[in-house]
C-alpha cells in the first residue's frame, strides 16, 4: 500500500455526482441503498461518470493503474472506501472512490467497513494518510506486518498477504535491486539512456510500495535491519544517492 495523491474532479463531474447525490438524499432512508446502487450500476452513470472517474483513478494510481490497497495491476474496479451499503450518501462522493483490484473489492473488502471505539474508520485511506505509518514490509519475505490497529484491519479486511502477493513483492524487490545496479552502471558510463530506463522500470513496474518502502528504510538509523538478510550493502548505498532518490520518490 503507498500514499496516493487525489487530483481535482473536473467541474462537469462534481455537478453531475452532485445532482445523483441529491436524488439519493431525498429519498426515504430506507430506499436510498437501492436507489444509489441502480443509480451508480445504470448503463447512462457508468458511461458519464463511473467510466471517468475510473480514467481519473487510474491517472492517480501507481505503475500501470495499480490497485490501491494491494498495487497489484489488475484494477478494474471503483471501491467506495466507505461500502455504499454502510453510507450510500457517499455512493457518488469523489473523496470516497478508490481504484481497487476485483480480488481486493469483492473478493476480500466487500461491504466491510471496520470502525474504532470513536466511530472512525480502521481501514487506511492511501488518498488521506501516510499507509506506511500503519504497515511494514519485510523485504524477505515479502508480508505486510501492521503497525497500528488500522494497519491491523487493513491487513486484514483487505488480505494482504494473500495468496501470491508475498512473492510478487519480493520480486519487484529483486527488479529494484537490479535496476538500482544498472543505473550506477550506466551513471559511472555517462549513458543517460540507461539510467532513465532503470528508472522507468522501477517506477512503472507493480507493488510500487516495494520500491517506496526500500527508499524510506535506506535512510533510517536502522537501515540494516531491514536490508539485512540478501540484499547486500551494494542496493543500500545505491538508494541512499540523493540523484536517483529524487527520481524515484514518490
Amino acid at each position: 500500500m503507498i500514499r496516493v495523491q487525489r487530483v481535482e474532479l473536473p467541474r462537469q463531474l462534481v455537478a453531475h455526482a452532485a445532482e445523483l447525490t441529491e436524488r439519493v438524499t431525498k429519498a426515504e432512508p430506507e430506499e436510498r441503498y437501492d436507489l444509489a446502487r441502480g443509480l451508480w450500476s445504470h448503463t447512462t452513470q457508468r458511461r458519464k461518470l463511473v467510466t471517468p472517474l475510473r480514467r481519473l483513478l487510474g491517472q492517480m494510481a501507481h505503475g500501470n493503474r495499480c490497485c490501491m490497497y494491494c498495487c497489484d495491476d489488475l484494477s478494474t474496479d471503483v471501491d467506495h472506501f466507505e461500502p455504499l451499503a454502510v453510507n450510500p450518501l457517499r455512493t457518488f462522493d469523489w473523496l470516497n472512490h478508490l481504484l481497487a483490484c476485483t480480488t481486493c473489492n469483492s473478493h476480500h473488502k466487500g461491504d466491510r467497513f471496520p470502525l474504532d471505539s470513536a466511530g472512525e474508520p480502521l481501514l487506511i485511506d492511501p488518498t488521506r494518510e501516510d499507509p506506511y505509518e500503519h504497515l511494514y514490509l519485510g523485504l524477505e519475505n515479502g508480508e505486510y506486518t501492521g503497525l497500528t490497529d488500522k494497519g491491523r484491519a487493513t491487513l486484514d479486511v483487505c488480505g494482504l498477504n494473500r495468496d501470491e502477493l508475498p512473492e510478487a513483492r519480493r520480486g519487484a524487490r529483486d527488479v529494484v535491486c537490479m535496476c538500482v545496479s544498472a543505473w550506477q552502471r550506466g551513471r559511472e558510463k555517462g549513458n543517460e539512456r540507461n539510467m532513465a530506463v532503470a528508472v522507468r522500470t522501477i517506477r512503472e513496474q507493480p507493488f510500487a510500495d516495494v520500491a517506496q518502502f526500500m527508499l524510506r528504510q535506506a535512510v533510517l538509523p536502522k537501515a540494516r535491519v531491514a536490508f539485512a538478510f540478501d540484499l547486500g550493502d551494494e542496493t543500500l548505498d545505491l538508494l541512499r544517492i540523493p540523484e536517483l532518490r529524487a527520481a524515484l520518490l514518490i
